[in-house]
């Protein structure tokens, strides 16, 4: 996968653990003589974040390998990244790197778990990022097996109540308003209850975001559409994880509208450091 980190912004995120360099690395007579760093998976995980972590280390001048690149499920004890480079470069770099390795690693382990527990139904991570790191939860989910939900307000249509609420026109004239505006935008509403929804579904939706339905709601809202003969896209929303995504799906939601994997705990990932003579690419 591509590197979705700009130059500035790994070196920020460097910085911001080293400000002003290592204290405890400048204290010490460290060897000058070249020394390997390898970063292995210290428990299960679907990998993300290598790229970015060879990018950092070719901005200090090494020559990282990246053995596991995003996306790909590693096995307790794969190597993932290794680089050559003098004691007090890697030292620098280490913590940084190896946290942004666990970080992503546990945002696509989780999404690659709610992807494999839906068996098949696609699954969208909203963008309820933690603030400021958008581009690499993006990657993350990505990473999983997931697919966007929205990337932000600009590029997608989806009414809310908090919309509806001001305004004052029937339903199928806000359809019809946002169908000649945005054509090539789908007209998605989120639902709340079974008459929110029948109000919708007659009103010609095309995509229904049901906010917390049980399994049962979502089959019932199912029941709905057959019943006044219209089938919009039904994405079951809000409490879906890897504990009930497999029921959702068995409901006969199109889609798994999800953010719990930005709450997945980080993946251990093992550094080791070995002098140049011990080890090898």
């Amino acid at each position: 996968m591509d590197v979705v980190l700009s130059d500035n912004q790994l070196q920020a995120l460097l910085a911001d653990d080293v400000p002003y360099g290592d204290l405890t690395s400048q204290a010490l007579p460290l060897s000058p003589a070249p020394a390997w760093m390898h970063f292995y998976a210290r428990v299960a995980m679907t990998v993300c974040g290598t790229e970015e972590v060879a990018r950092l280390c070719e901005l200090h001048g090494l020559s990282p390998a990246l053995h596991a690149p995003s996306g790909q499920v590693a096995p307790p004890g794969t190597l993932l990244l290794a680089v050559q480079g003098t004691p007090v470069t890697l030292l620098k770099l280490w913590k940084a790197s190896q946290i942004l390795l666990e970080w992503a690693a546990g945002l696509a382990s989780a999404t690659a778990e709610i992807v494999a527990a839906a068996g098949g139904v696609p699954v969208a991570c909203t963008r309820k990022q933690t603030p400021g790191s958008k581009a690499m939860s993006v990657k993350a989910v990505r990473a999983g097996g997931g697919i966007v939900h929205r990337l932000g307000l600009s590029e997608s249509l989806l009414l809310f109540a908090e919309h509806r609420q001001f305004l004052a026109e029937a339903p199928e004239v806000t359809l019809a308003r946002l169908a000649r505006q945005h054509p090539e935008q789908r007209r998605s509403v989120e639902v709340h209850d079974l008459d929110d929804a029948r109000t919708w579904i007659a009103a010609g939706a095309e995509m229904l975001q049901l906010d917390k339905f049980s399994p049962s709601e979502v089959a019932q809202c199912l029941a709905l559409c057959q019943e006044l003969g219209r089938r919009p896209l039904i994405a079951a929303a809000g409490g879906v994880n890897a504990g009930n995504a497999k029921a959702y799906a068995a409901a006969g939601a199109d889609l798994l509208v999800t953010s719990a994997p930005y709450w997945a705990k980080p993946r251990d990932v093992q550094v080791r450091f070995t002098p140049a003579t011990e080890a090898s690419l």
